[in-house]
């Protein structure tokens, strides 16, 4: 699954999406609290430095942007100092924008002041409401170009009136007229205004808004999700927060997506992210669910920054590369633990197989007999010679084994053909053999039956011993052999 989206995420580059919506202006003051003012019982905040950043819909490009995706954006400010800085700072990101200037219209801005890590205030200034006939046309003609030569569309509401009075609902028939992906991040409680977006990604309390529904478990949230659906809407991506999220596809399926972060820092625009995430991977034609999975991926490493942050590629590869090594590493067992696991594998029928060896330099020919090992059976569990157990049958002369077992064991159990490792410290396997009762017992054609330690155990219940082909030229010792010249 990791190496599906490695290789979808290194391919965003070549993503165009075009976002409309409301773009904000967050602004920060942040300083220090020394003293309590004289005037009233409120904390005097002495100002340090200021920051400003895009936010609303701002926040969705800011993450295509930086996930390496070409966005184009098409928003509403006003002829206001905000409206200047908001013009700047899409520039200074590279994004393409039509932000149309209403005079008659304030800049949606956020002010905060922040003293230490705790906010202290946040001032508003903004023009709720419908654009005026004039705007309106013009917003709806440069989103219509703009889409053009993008794959998705993101309607990123934020309730401040740039998709009100029926422009959500035209952008989204004209984006289904020209074949594009329409994503919605909506607002408000009437999401018919949506219908016929292939996505809408709701939060949990969004979602019961909306629908008036309960979302208190797994079958309130799925009814309310289908409800949406039965507005006319194809899929809801519904993000849940420390539980994760839970993609309904047009197909009835529901796919359920664990929460990745460790450590929460602040799930300020985390929304924003996941919307860019599945747009961009939507738009290299990256299937839903997996588009999904990566989005998932980003929020995780989003919330654990600190304010309306950003997600990059690299950071979302390394994410990925960190769970291979933790799900590798949850593969490798005391046999106690590992006979529960088996233990239920074989109550859902699965077929049970198992190898052994001391994998002390992982090369081809190890690969190839543990693939044709993990072919023979449906979950494979493979028996790793301890250390000690190394040291005691090593007869080449040479220092092994060159690495220890921890190691031997997370580099095996990384392999996709490897359901669980097992690290034992006798010197043949056969105690694991007569624990496990394998269905097939796997070693390679180097050994003859008779030599095949387990192989009556196994043969005695029904089960099979299989010889699998060796790669010709490959050892470990050869290799240490040849490192040492």
């Amino acid at each position: 699954m990791s190496e599906t989206l490695i290789t979808l995420v290194q391919s965003l580059s070549e993503a165009r999406v075009l976002c409309a919506g409301d773009v904000i202006l967050d602004h920060f003051h942040y300083g220090s609290v020394e003293r309590i003012s004289p005037e009233a019982p409120i904390p005097v905040v002495r100002l340090e430095h200021e920051d400003a950043m895009l936010g609303g819909a701002g926040n969705v490009v800011r993450n295509l942007a930086a996930l390496g995706a070409e966005a184009r954006f098409v928003t509403v400010v006003g002829s206001d100092r905000a409206g200047g800085d908001v013009a700047r700072l899409l520039c200074e990101a590279k994004i393409s924008e039509a932000a149309l200037v209403d005079d008659d219209r304030r800049t949606s801005v956020k002010t905060r002041y922040l003293a230490g890590n705790q906010q202290m205030l946040r001032a508003d200034s903004e023009t709720i409401a419908p654009l005026s006939p004039g705007i309106r046309k013009k917003l709806v003609a440069a989103a219509l170009s703009a889409m053009k030569d993008c794959a998705v569309v993101v309607l990123s509401d934020y309730g401040k009136g740039v998709l009100d009075g029926g422009v959500a609902a035209e952008l989204i028939a004209a984006a289904a007229k020209a074949g594009k992906t329409v994503i919605v991040d909506p607002k408000g409680t009437d999401y018919s205004i949506y219908k016929g977006a292939h996505v809408i990604t709701p939060n949990l309390r969004e979602l019961s808004k909306a629908t008036r529904m309960p979302v208190k478990d797994d079958g309130q949230i799925a009814a309310a999700a289908k409800s949406i659906q039965d507005i006319g809407i194809k899929a809801v991506l519904a993000t849940l927060g420390r539980d994760g999220m839970a993609l309904f596809t047009e197909g009835g399926d529901c796919v359920l997506l664990a929460a990745e972060a460790l450590d929460v820092f602040d799930v300020s625009g985390a929304g924003d992210t996941v919307v860019a995430t599945l747009a961009a991977a939507l738009s290299v034609s990256a299937d839903l669910a997996d588009a999904a999975a990566l989005a998932n991926t980003a929020a995780g490493i989003v919330v654990g920054k600190v304010g309306t942050a950003t997600v990059n590629a690299g950071d979302i590869i390394g994410a990925l590369h960190h769970h291979d090594l933790s799900s590798a590493e949850a593969k490798v067992m005391a046999l106690e633990q590992a006979l529960e696991h088996i233990g239920k594998w074989r109550r859902n029928g699965v077929k049970i197989g198992f190898t052994n060896g001391c994998f002390d330099l992982l090369h081809p020919g190890h690969v190839s007999l543990l693939a044709q090992a993990g072919k023979a059976c449906d979950h494979l569990v493979v028996g790793l010679n301890s250390d000690s157990s190394v040291k005691r049958l090593n007869k080449t002369g040479t220092e092994r084994p060159i690495q220890h077992e921890a190691a031997r064991a997370t580099v095996l159990a990384s392999l996709a053909s490897v359901h669980m490792v097992i690290v034992f410290s006798e010197d043949t396997p056969l105690k694991l053999i007569e624990a496990i009762r394998p269905d097939v017992l796997v070693k390679g054609a180097d050994y003859k039956l008779d030599q095949v330690v387990g192989a009556d155990a196994v043969r005695s219940y029904g089960g099979k011993v299989l010889l699998a082909q060796l790669e010709p030229g490959h050892s470990t010792t050869g290799t240490i052999a040849k490192m040492a010249k």
